[in-house]
């Protein structure tokens, strides 16, 4: 499998730009995002520590792993690193893949850029992957990281019921679904696949 993502690809939303996270981003205050309990309430990262060393390790992988893309969501106000998208692992043979994210600066919640990020991911995803399906599993508690996907487009598909441990209990593992047919305006999820040594910054098409 090629990959289909550089570090020196720029995709822009409305609010937050996406780029790869490299090891230029690894530093104490991404250690602190991954060490503060509210932030990572939902994150799978909590149950192990997270030290500067292993953030670098995971960054890495990633960088190499053919069928996975992390990405930083930069604020477009002020040019800062505020959080994580991941598309990935991508199945080739399904052509479908999982999106996971998280905002690290509590400051900057509320502000939309979860939901802009999950937008411009997703059409990375249709656009930059060709695939046919993105999807999400989210704890049945974490009702921002729910409406955020409602608010782009994913349906909700279904539950497995208490299969996670959530903070005060087992949680429900909720499914949401997006289709590549429905994306409301075709010509944003054309093929933007590059040739080689390619680079380019995408936005939303008007």
């Amino acid at each position: 499998m090629t990959r289909l993502i550089s570090t020196s690809d720029r995709f822009d939303g409305e609010r937050a730009t996406l780029r790869l996270v490299t090891l230029a981003d690894c530093t104490e205050r991404y250690v602190a995002w991954l060490a503060d309990p509210e932030v990572n309430q939902y994150l799978e990262t909590r149950f192990r520590p997270q030290p500067l060393s292993a953030i670098r390790d995971f960054v890495s992988a990633m960088l190499e792993d053919p069928a996975s893309y992390l990405l930083a969501i930069v604020d477009r106000a002020d040019g800062a690193h505020v959080g994580n998208i991941k598309l990935g692992p991508v199945n080739p043979h399904h052509s479908y893949c999982d999106v996971s994210y998280f905002i690290g600066e509590r400051d900057r919640w509320g502000r939309g850029l979860a939901t802009d990020a999950i937008r411009t991911a997703t059409r990375i995803g249709f656009a930059r992957l060709a695939l046919h399906r993105v999807q999400a599993g989210v704890y049945s508690g974490n009702q921002g990281s729910v409406r955020a996907l409602l608010k782009v487009g994913y349906r909700a598909e279904g539950s497995l019921r208490e299969q996670l441990r959530g903070r005060a209990g087992w949680e429900d593992h909720l499914w949401y679904g997006f289709l590549r047919q429905d994306w409301p305006n075709p010509e944003e999820i054309r093929d933007e696949r590059p040739t080689p040594g390619e680079q380019r910054t995408t936005s939303p098409k008007s």
